[in-house]
């Protein structure tokens, strides 16, 4: 969600034969992981139809999707087409992540992703319409996002500048919508007159969850995306 696919992603250079010969594990460990990026995918679709027929998306929310894929394959034939170097394939790399980068892409999966889908589900079981309503806007683009991310990473057609887009244009209409999020948890929900435990941890479940995601990804779009990831793209 934050170009991870691309940043653990294998450079491909000039001197790639040798190495595919010296690292058979390495390329069965990424068989096996896009293998699983399979089933992830169908998962994604799956949230992705749930929430489109759901009626709980905006209209505008729908239709950015279609505007990222189309502007992507627009910039993708005219402004940045792919280049190969000579003798070589061109590098799939576009950042190359650290232990603690991908402990940072795991804090951000379990708080952008698996969280606010418990907190979705948790509302449907609750008869909370309106946390329902407020948190699954960020899901159906983040779903999007990382379902873009895995799909143009398996593309040869993209250049990294096309790819470093899709995180930096998903992340950027998401903070919008964290930011109803977090004016529809702190503004509109209310506890009823006599609230028991539950109603009260509920609730401030909901305002951290809603916080958190903001405070991350505002992080994560102008102190990684912005200053790191899309300068490291064009090198």
């Amino acid at each position: 969600m934050s170009g991870l696919t691309l940043a653990v992603a294998p450079r491909l250079d000039s001197g790639s034969t040798e190495d595919s010969k010296k690292r058979p594990d390495q390329n069965n460990t990424m068989g096996g992981v896009m293998g699983s990026l399979r089933v992830i995918e169908l998962q994604l679709v799956a949230f992705i139809l749930v929430f489109s027929i759901s009626g709980l998306v905006p209209l505008l929310d729908l239709a950015f999707p279609v505007f990222v894929s189309l502007y992507l394959l627009a910039v993708s034939r005219w402004a940045f087409p792919r280049y190969r170097k000579p003798g070589g394939a061109a590098t799939a790399e576009v950042f190359h992540g650290s232990r603690m980068f991908q402990l940072y892409v795991i804090i951000g999966t379990a708080i952008g992703l698996f969280l606010p889908l418990a907190y979705v589900l948790g509302g449907f079981a609750r008869g909370d319409q309106a946390a329902v309503r407020s948190a699954t806007p960020h899901l159906f683009l983040l779903s999007f996002q990382i379902l873009s991310e895995n799909i143009i990473s398996g593309m040869s057609i993209f250049s990294p500048p096309v790819r470093a887009l899709v995180p930096l244009l998903y992340t950027g209409r998401r903070l919008f919508a964290i930011l109803d999020w977090n004016y529809a948890t702190f503004n509109r929900s209310k506890l009823p007159e006599q609230p028991r435990f539950q109603d009260v941890a509920w609730l401030w479940f909901g305002r951290g969850l809603a916080v958190a995601n903001l405070l991350y990804f505002t992080i994560n779009m102008f102190c990684f995306l912005i200053p790191r990831f899309l300068p490291r793209a064009f090198e």
